[in-house]
């Protein structure tokens, strides 16, 4: 069994990957029902946290049936981040997350998420302190270094646990790469393999197949894998990759009826979580994804992406099923 701090999971766990404007509570419900071991919240600004920023408020939103849920969170200032301690944990999560791999420029910039790959001993010190704050497990999420040249994760691994770091997850590329070339997950075994890290080290970057994650398990030798973009509009693959684990064959393709039954629950959920008009809006970046490979396709998804009224898209749903009736996925 793998543990972070007193909480039990699976052989080889398969994590949802915080993901920003994807991994909120309708998407996460779907690909926990589907699978996934441990789902995180979308990455939460401290800075935003503590000065009530609504955005970053809604995010601390979990229900119950998410568990085991972890908040992450990012910043570089300490008080802030301690201050955003004290406010997650009143939303009763299982793990408290440190996002220390963040690549975009306006996070970076103000040395938060990668840009603290800069300087290590912050990292260390942000996460000792934290660790302090709370009985929840801290975990981190990282990458490789800033870039090629400044790649030092087995010693920054070990100094996070020895702080009290629970679990890390390391994406396999470094910042100066954002997400151009191949994973490298080569260093992340490293990480795994020292014989001084007794934390579970979870692998992320380019889990996009079964055969993948089977990789990661069978050849690298991590504890698990944290899966990012694989899932959008494909909730199911967690499923996919258990079936894959399980008798060494694929699922059936998804049929089209599960496909608009999932999206059309998701965006339900959404609206109930969010209200109709931010519902309908922040679920269009997912209909391109739950309906890729429908050859023809234009109109249909024109109108899911364009209509603000809820009744147009779920009548547009109802167009599809009828359109593409016994519709073949490969």
């Amino acid at each position: 069994m793998i543990k972070i701090g007193d909480i039990q999971l699976p052989n080889f766990p398969l994590l949802l990957a915080p993901m920003e404007d994807v991994s909120d509570p309708p998407f996460r419900a779907l690909c926990k029902e589907n699978g996934a071991d441990v789902v995180y919240t979308e990455f939460i600004s401290s800075e935003g946290l503590i000065r009530d920023a609504a955005k970053s408020i809604m995010k601390l939103d979990i229900y119950e049936k998410e568990r085991p849920v972890g908040i992450q969170i990012f910043g570089a200032n300490l008080e802030s981040m301690l201050q955003t301690i004290d406010i997650v944990q009143r939303s009763n999560p299982d793990i408290i997350d440190i996002n220390f791999g963040c690549p975009v420029k306006k996070v970076v910039s103000k040395g938060a998420g990668a840009g603290i790959l800069k300087d290590v001993c912050l990292m260390e010190k942000l996460t000792e302190e934290m660790v302090k704050r709370t009985n929840l497990p801290i975990t981190v999420k990282t990458r490789l270094g800033w870039d090629h040249d400044s790649i030092r994760i087995v010693e920054v691994a070990e100094r996070l646990q020895d702080v009290g770091c629970k679990a890390i997850s390391i994406h396999g590329r470094t910042r100066a790469q954002m997400y151009k070339g191949n994973a490298d997950w080569g260093p992340i075994a490293e990480v795994k393999n020292n014989p001084r890290m007794h934390i579970p080290v979870f692998g992320n970057g380019d889990v996009n197949t079964p055969e993948k994650a089977m990789e990661m398990r069978d050849v690298y030798g991590l504890d698990g894998c944290m899966i990012g973009r694989a899932s959008i509009g494909n909730p199911w693959f967690f499923k996919q990759v258990k079936h894959f684990f399980n008798t060494g064959e694929h699922l059936d393709p998804v049929s089209l009826e599960e496909r608009v039954d999932a999206a059309r629950r998701h965006l339900q959920m959404a609206i109930d979580w969010k209200g109709e008009k931010l519902g309908v809006f922040e679920t269009r970046r997912h209909y391109t994804n739950y309906f890729k490979g429908i050859t023809n396709f234009k109109e249909y998804r024109t109108k899911m992406v364009t209509s603000d009224d809820a009744s147009d898209v779920f009548a547009a749903f109802d167009e599809v099923l009828g359109a593409y009736a016994g519709y073949e996925f490969v």
